[in-house]
């Protein structure tokens, strides 16, 4: 390791600040484009077989299906984003109105947290 140690809130405020900014890793980020395509490609590809078509007849609507759910999944994934954001903006804003609810952390280690063992034979 190269002497990294996480950095550890002393306030609650300190949660919810971000400070840190980590870029998601890449599956996280095109899940919901890829996944919603896919599904627009295969609804496509079952409707052919459902009318009894090929399968892949019809290119075009696999293009089209394909890129339009996944146009929409990207909306869906950024309208989601956004909404996670203001939430936390507003717990943000909660905590630092009322801070008497919000006391600092108190660090406990855990020989202090538990009780000594005494095995029954």
């Amino acid at each position: 390791m190269s002497g990294f140690s996480p950095r550890v809130a002393e306030t609650p405020l300190e949660l919810l600040e971000n400070t840190n900014t980590i870029e998601p890793p890449l599956l996280t980020k095109y899940f919901s484009p890829i996944a919603a395509g896919t599904v627009g490609f295969f609804a496509v590809i079952i409707g052919n077989w459902a009318s009894k078509r090929p399968v892949f007849s019809g290119i075009q609507k696999h293009i089209a299906a394909t890129l339009g759910l996944g146009a929409i999944g990207k909306y869906l994934d950024d309208v989601r984003a956004k909404n996670l954001a203001d939430r936390d903006a507003v717990y943000r804003h909660y905590v630092q109105l009322h801070p008497e609810d919000f006391p600092p952390y108190e660090r406990v280690k855990y020989k202090d947290l538990l009780e000594p063992w005494y095995p029954i034979r």
